[in-house]
């Protein structure tokens, strides 16, 4: 029977690549010049530093920009609603999605039922697996999750017949 799974990952190279690519357009930048600020990336998280919160909102705008490029999905962003303030720098961290959360995952599970289309969907971990009889079917469940709006980027991965 044809299956594939339904998985939330990012690539965490590609956002290296993004990061060091914001650092390197934040130097060249004419509004910057003499500033502090800077972009730091630990594990799955991006910390943004400069001297003000507009400069934060400015160096977010760029980060999404590259990240754009390297065609990494900017819904899998978690960015801080304000910026932190210690001292004179201000600081924001933007974290990333991975995974499917349990409550996402039931949600795509019961809108992928409740569509009629004759597939069984399975919660394995952090994966969703969808098995059906047609390839068919399986691609109208794929275009149908393109098209549902959550706060997540979705990936296709393992698809057999």
């Amino acid at each position: 029977m044809p299956s594939f799974d339904i998985v939330s990952e990012i690539e965490l190279t590609e956002v290296r690549n993004a990061v060091e690519n914001s650092t390197r357009e934040l130097a060249t930048r004419f509004d910057f010049r003499g500033k502090e600020a800077s972009f730091a990336l630990n594990g799955e998280q991006v910390v943004l530093k400069a001297e003000d919160d507009f400069q934060i909102n400015q160096m977010l705008d760029i980060l999404r920009s590259n990240l754009v490029k390297r065609k990494v999905d900017t819904k899998a962003m978690e960015v801080d609603e304000k910026p932190q303030h210690t001292g004179k720098t201000f600081s924001s961290n933007v974290k990333f999605k991975q995974g499917l959360d349990d409550l996402i995952a039931k949600k795509l599970v019961k809108e992928i039922k409740s569509s009629k289309i004759k597939v069984q969907a399975a919660i394995q971990g952090e994966k969703i697996r969808i098995t059906g009889k047609k390839r068919d079917d399986l691609q109208a469940v794929m275009a149908l999750v393109r098209e549902s709006d959550h706060e997540q980027p979705f990936q296709f991965d393992n698809f057999r017949d």
